[in-house]
């Protein structure tokens, strides 16, 4: 069976006209174009060669999922671009299940000593889902790539363009960087871009994310359970909503861990939210902790809100008042945040009874309102301020 298959990987690379060269001990694979489905070849490719180069001017087609767990030493030189068939019936149906938050994905890549660059594209094709969601809630929508059980990755260099939702998934992944990544959603119907989130990380740990531009209709990024050691700098984020937190302490039975993490250096424009953190309340929850966060030298215009802390996050305020959050959120800095937002309320830190937020400092704020008047509010609940911006806030309301 394994020569069966052994035989069945070189016939795809051989068919696929792929140019094989020895390098020592290195093997080398370039890919051209099929008439068909090149998922086959580039899978062959991948469990064979060392290097496998897409060349500028290529489009490899996939149409089928791309399961490449398990690489070692494997580099994907991206010169041209990796286009993903808009088969919905088929995707919906056969792409990999992320069991967080009911996901799927084209494309699972992991292994230990990951390397893609090389200034090409991958193409989510998201216009047909963007139309079919709009009519279609419960439509299951692939993310473009997810780093699964992934160890000293690296992805530069690369665009990324109208995912169907997420566009990276980092799950279950160690020491992983993205570096000078171009991220674009656009739809060119009235359907919206709807959970094109930039970055979801998920049970990871020590992770960058730096250097790149995000233009979506989603969080920028965005810290899910368990990740810890996160740095987040030098990113341009529009039409997002905004680097987040959370939300954390959605089911039931589940402890959430988000613990340092540092965002600096972020552009934020016309963004829902800039700095944000969010956590569930309510009757069966989940429970958990975020700790050792710093939003740092943030830069917003015209962004609703600007700085967040929701720990009643989709909870009525009842609710919350009866079943306090069970995620408690620590030693949290707000610091430098500048620049303008949409309406009177810049900043709003809204934490739920019983003590459950502590050590918050907020310092360095200097933000306006694109509002008329051009006067600004600061609104805090159920929480304790530090900082040299604390004042802003006056004395904030107890529930």
């Amino acid at each position: 069976m394994r020569a069966l298959i052994s035989l069945l990987a070189y016939l795809a690379v051989s068919n696929a006209n792929v140019l094989k060269t020895k390098r020592g001990t290195e093997a080398s694979c370039e890919l051209t174009a099929s008439s068909g489905d090149d998922a086959p070849q580039f899978l062959a490719a991948a469990a064979s060669c060392d290097t496998v180069t897409i060349p500028a001017g290529t489009t490899l087609n996939i149409e089928t999922r791309l399961d490449m767990t398990g690489m070692s030493n494997l580099q994907i030189d991206l010169q041209g671009t990796i286009r993903f068939n808009p088969d919905i019936d088929y995707w919906s149906g056969n792409g990999f299940p992320i069991t967080f938050q009911d996901q799927i994905t084209f494309w699972l890549l992991g292994g230990e000593n990951i390397v893609m660059s090389g200034g090409g594209t991958l193409d989510g094709a998201g216009q047909a889902w963007y139309d079919a969601f709009a009519s279609n809630s419960s439509l299951l929508r692939p993310i473009i790539l997810t780093l699964n059980e992934a160890t000293n990755a690296l992805v530069e260099n690369i665009q990324m363009i109208n995912s169907p939702e997420w566009f990276n998934l980092v799950n279950e992944c160690q020491n992983v960087t993205f570096n000078n990544i171009t991220i674009t959603a656009k739809s060119t119907s009235d359907n919206f871009i709807s959970n094109t989130d930039g970055w979801d990380i998920y049970r990871s740990d020590t992770v960058t994310i730096k250097n790149s531009v995000i233009n979506n209709g989603d969080d920028c990024v965005s810290f899910k359970p368990n990740s810890t050691n996160i740095l987040v700098s030098d990113l341009n984020c529009n039409g997002s909503h905004g680097i987040s937190v959370g939300s954390l302490g959605q089911f039931s039975g589940v402890f959430d861990i988000v613990q340092n993490v540092t965002a600096i250096n972020i552009q934020m424009a016309n963004a829902e939210n800039g700095a944000r953190i969010k956590a569930f309340a309510g009757d069966d929850v989940g429970s958990g902790i975020v700790q050792n966060i710093t939003f740092q030298n943030f830069v917003v215009s015209n962004v609703d809100n600007p700085v967040v802390i929701d720990q009643c996050y989709e909870t009525s305020a009842d609710d919350c008042e009866e079943f306090p959050s069970n995620v408690f959120i620590q030693d949290i800095f707000f610091s430098d945040i500048s620049g303008t937002g949409s309406g009177s309320q810049v900043a709003s830190l809204d934490c739920s009874p019983d003590g459950r937020c502590s050590d918050i400092t907020v310092n360095g704020f200097d933000l306006s309102s694109v509002c008329s008047d051009g006067k600004t509010t600061y609104e805090c609940q159920n929480v304790d301020l530090a900082g040299n911006a604390a004042s802003l806030f006056g004395t904030c309301t107890t529930t």
